[in-house]
């Protein structure tokens, strides 16, 4: 796995970020959902990196990358503050301007970084997620028991971190398997799920995806509901997700949600789980390699006064 790329740890004004960086082209951030690593891009990575200079970043709280100290608020977890950390990341790397696409957490993250620094996001994909305050405010008897992992990681601490201490296994084989980890034949190595299973076992971790889950239930979807209706997405939006999977069943039409979030929306479902970045590495290069290919970077849009804009660090 990444032969061809080179290890990064990126300073930011939070913390240090890793990354992995590969490829020549336009530069592409690539960011991981739960509960995964940078790890999860390895195969679709390889193939992106001969178009574009691709950076698989560890969200803050995952990987190897600085995990944020809690906050009350959980402000501290928020996509809008990952948003900014990952932003002053690719500056330190040398890209002011890049695309950025994101598998599930790291699609919430990536869509609120295009809201939030429009002249910084070219072009956004994000796979198999709808925006936070739409599964919040479209929440029903479908959703709490499909999604069921959503209230139960947002349980103030420490009920959930304790209760997947106990049997970390169970969690891992009852819940995450069951999403599709692991099913398709000949992409998951045994190591490679030793490696997922054993992000359970760390406590900073587990306490980090609570944490994340516990922002997307507060501020994040606040932040969603303040823009709603007010501000779009101004670059162009691709929108893959599991045909077969949660959001076809929840939300019927997933174009129709994400339509009134971004100025120009293109998308399809496609074979496979939640995890479909694995079990489809080839054809979601493949979608994700034309969409880049014909989405004009805006370079401008509206920011919001409210949100802090990243800048780029001076080398050291």
């Amino acid at each position: 796995m990444f032969e061809d790329f080179a290890e990064r740890t990126v300073p930011t004004g939070r913390g240090t970020v890793f990354a992995r960086v590969g490829g020549t082209g336009p530069p592409l951030l690539l960011l991981h959902g739960y509960p995964q690593t940078h790890v999860m891009w390895h195969a679709a990575a390889a193939l992106l990196a001969e178009r574009y200079t691709v950076v698989v970043a560890d969200l803050p709280g995952y990987g190897a990358s600085f995990r944020p100290t809690p906050t009350p608020d959980h402000d501290a977890h928020s996509k809008r503050a990952i948003a900014v950390d990952l932003t002053e990341a690719m500056a330190e790397l040398g890209h002011d301007a890049f695309a950025v696409a994101g598998h599930d957490r790291g699609g919430r993250v990536a869509y609120r970084m295009a809201l939030d620094h429009p002249a910084r996001v070219t072009a956004v994909a994000v796979l198999d997620v709808v925006p936070t305050g739409e599964v919040w405010s479209r929440a029903d008897a479908r959703m709490a028991l499909g999604y069921w992992h959503w209230a139960f990681l947002a349980q103030p601490a420490p009920l959930p971190e304790r209760l997947i201490a106990a049997d970390p296994d169970a969690f891992f084989d009852l819940h995450v398997r069951a999403l599709g980890l692991g099913a398709a034949p000949g992409r998951y190595p045994p190591e490679l799920m030793a490696l997922y299973r054993g992000l359970l076992d760390d406590a900073g971790t587990v306490e980090a995806i609570c944490e994340d889950y516990r922002a997307g239930a507060g501020v994040d979807r606040e932040h969603d509901d303040a823009d709603r209706g007010r501000r779009l997405i101004e670059c162009p939006l691709l929108a893959l997700w599991s045909a077969r999977g949660a959001l076809p069943r929840f939300y019927g039409d997933v174009l129709d949600v994400w339509r009134p979030w971004a100025r120009d929306v293109t998308g399809r479902g496609l074979d496979g789980s939640h995890f479909l970045v694995e079990d489809q590495p080839e054809q979601v290069a493949e979608i994700l390699s034309g969409f880049l290919a014909g989405a004009a970077p805006t370079g401008d849009g509206p920011a919001d006064p409210n949100v802090r804009i990243p800048q780029r660090r001076r080398p050291r």
